[in-house]
């Protein structure tokens, strides 16, 4: 009976941390869509979004604990819950980043803009294509698309240093724009850390599924 009621608050756990994956999906696919378009009204949705992920976030650290307490549990079991608060907290800091693309967007778009322009659809598009890939690896517990995840992570990184030359660049070539200019260096830093925080997710479902802590591992030698 004991197992029982234990399996429910795991499940319900489950249930919670996926339901609050889904909701910075959804913050990360406007934030990206708000680069491009510019909308007041999507960048306004996205900044009011984050009192409700943060209080997701705190409802499901608060169960986790309280499981911790009361079953004491071992084994997968233990890995599970340390697994989802650890996931917990890099999805609130997903919500976080996109929010702050939200407000970046709307400095930028509330001045006039140069003829400078940084294409950051195939950087949004790799982060939310990690955050989906590392959320469904957590669903069907699959290593293979966890470490495909992981692997990823060097293309957003690879991107982000190709917007800082380019970016850098304009800003010898338009001195007086220099305030748009750091806004739009600023998102792809923000995007990169997104694209951090699904690979730290995709290395927790790792060490959920094999009990291996794969973090400051070189990936090309495994």
């Amino acid at each position: 009976m004991i197992r029982k009621h234990f399996s429910r608050e795991l499940e319900k756990i489950k249930k919670r941390i996926l339901s609050l994956g889904a909701t910075v999906e959804e913050q990360v696919r406007m934030a990206t869509q708000a680069i491009e378009t510019h909308d007041a009204e999507l960048v306004q949705q996205i900044i009011k979004s984050d009192h409700d992920v943060d209080e997701m976030e705190v409802e499901i650290e608060e169960e986790c604990l309280k499981v911790l307490a009361l079953h004491q549990p071992v084994a997968v079991d233990l890995r599970f819950l340390i697994a989802v608060i650890k996931i917990n907290n890099d999805l609130e800091r997903i919500g976080d980043q996109a929010v702050n693309i939200a407000e970046r967007v709307d400095v930028i778009a509330k001045r006039d803009r140069t003829d400078f322009f940084f294409d950051y659809s195939s950087m949004g598009e790799k982060a939310q294509k990690m955050l989906k890939m590392s959320l469904d690896a957590l669903v069907n517990m699959n290593y293979d698309q966890a470490y495909e995840v992981v692997k990823m992570d060097d293309e957003v990184d690879q991107i982000k240093k190709d917007a800082y030359d380019r970016i850098k660049k304009a800003m010898g070539d338009h001195p007086g724009r220099l305030g748009e200019l750091i806004n739009l260096l600023l998102i792809s830093r923000h995007l990169e850390r997104l694209a951090d925080h699904a690979t730290n997710i995709a290395e927790e479902v790792i060490y959920l599924i094999e009990g291996e802590i794969i973090r400051h591992v070189a990936y090309n030698s495994k």
